[in-house]
């Protein structure tokens, strides 16, 4: 799975807070006790006049500058908790996953004698997915609008009618993403496959009721990642034709965008190689080299658009190699070997001084990777008969 989150440019960040932001528009010199008493009075001038927009509010009551996750998350994955397991006796409570693989708890190291479901608690931690920052914007082109979409809410024991709440789905998402990514980085893939699964959800809703071509091309990015690492998901838990699906869906949402950024290039490349990977394993190299081809084409693009950017050279030599890869093993060796030396130069051409430590790693190993492969290559060409 990505290191990178499909919300970066809106995410929060990776402390463990409440993933609702409060945008507070009051002057920041105010105390929080003025702050608190403008935001009653504009509630209430806003009551009069049949309309209010009010900061969302968690419906759990905490808000962001104190609520912390601990007690909703397992010390282990560090993601919130999922099948919340209880340690008998000790009682500590963890992702079931994760303390199957232990023998004393790693809380207080008592002995694990066996473990039982903690309904109660998951149950708290449902409520807490499901509620928070899923919270109904009414969207108004004007005053008249508003009228005709009353909403009757409870705010602080008070009714109000016609709230707009801000839009806070973003926050949502990032937050849905980073707790999978926790998951899925301690080995526990069905919590993280679970909250990937919601924020697909309210992405493919939000796609459904955007009304804006920027808002659109965004969303068909984020749902696109989103898709790729359910992909991943898949892929960890063994079911390969599961994998192939998200990854095609999430091809279908990114071909639909510009090429021109280079984290749409990047993920619909990684799609599509990692289509092809499925399809290398699985034994069918024709239908490999096709997707292999088809990510090659798109970097292709990519290097002649953005012929600075190390990162996608350094792409371009990798999907080069896997097609030439693929090459050899249908026995097309003089293709292979044209693939292989194009790879080769590709990364050869780059300006090491300018190349990240990462990237520069990566050119090490697909380096070798090449030499190796047109070294074994060359012999064998040069052994055949004419």
């Amino acid at each position: 799975m990505s290191s990178l989150c499909p919300f970066a440019k809106t995410s929060i960040s990776p402390g463990a807070t409440c993933p609702i932001k409060h945008n507070n528009k009051n002057n920041n010199n105010n105390t929080k006790e003025e702050e608190h008493q403008n935001d009653n009075n504009k509630n209430e001038n806003n009551n009069k006049n049949n309309s209010a927009t009010i900061s969302p509010k968690c419906p759990f009551g905490y808000d962001s500058e104190t609520f912390k996750l601990g007690p909703l998350s397992c010390m282990i994955c560090h993601a919130l908790l999922f099948n919340t397991s209880k340690c008998v006796p000790c009682a500590h409570k963890f992702c079931k996953v994760c303390i199957s693989r232990f023998n004393d708890c790693p809380l207080c190291g008592a002995d694990i004698e066996s473990t039982e479901p903690e309904t109660d608690l998951q149950a708290t931690v449902d409520r807490f997915i499901n509620g928070h920052a899923r919270i109904k914007r009414i969207e108004t082109d004007d005053l008249n609008n508003i009228n005709n979409n009353k909403e009757e809410v409870i705010i602080e024991g008070k009714k109000s009618q016609n709230v707009i709440y801000e839009d806070v789905s973003m926050e949502r998402g990032a937050f849905l993403v980073q707790q999978a990514m926790r998951a899925f980085k301690a080995g526990n893939i069905e919590s993280a496959k679970s909250r990937l699964i919601l924020c697909k959800e309210d992405l493919t809703l939000q796609l459904k009721e955007s009304k804006t071509t920027e808002d659109s091309h965004d969303l068909n990015s984020q749902l696109g990642a989103v898709l790729g690492m359910l992909g991943d998901c898949s892929r960890a838990m063994g079911d390969a034709e599961s994998a192939i699906g998200h990854y095609e869906e999430s091809v279908d949402f990114l071909v639909k965008l510009p090429s021109k950024d280079l984290e749409v290039v990047h993920t619909l490349s990684v799609s599509l190689n990692k289509i092809g990977d499925l399809k290398y394993y699985n034994g069918d190299l024709e239908s490999a080299r096709n997707y292999y081809a088809k990510s090659l084409e798109v970097r292709r693009q990519a290097v002649k658009e953005h012929s600075d950017a190390s990162s996608q050279v350094v792409d371009l030599a990798t999907s080069l190699a896997k097609v030439a890869d693929v090459d050899k093993n249908l026995g097309e060796e003089k293709k292979a070997i044209d693939g292989f030396k194009e790879a080769i130069e590709c990364l050869q051409s780059l300006k090491l001084d300018s190349i990240e430590p990462a990237i520069q790693q990566k050119r090490k190993s697909v380096l070798a990777f090449l030499q190796n492969q047109l070294a074994g290559n060359e012999s064998q060409v040069s052994s055949s008969p004419v």
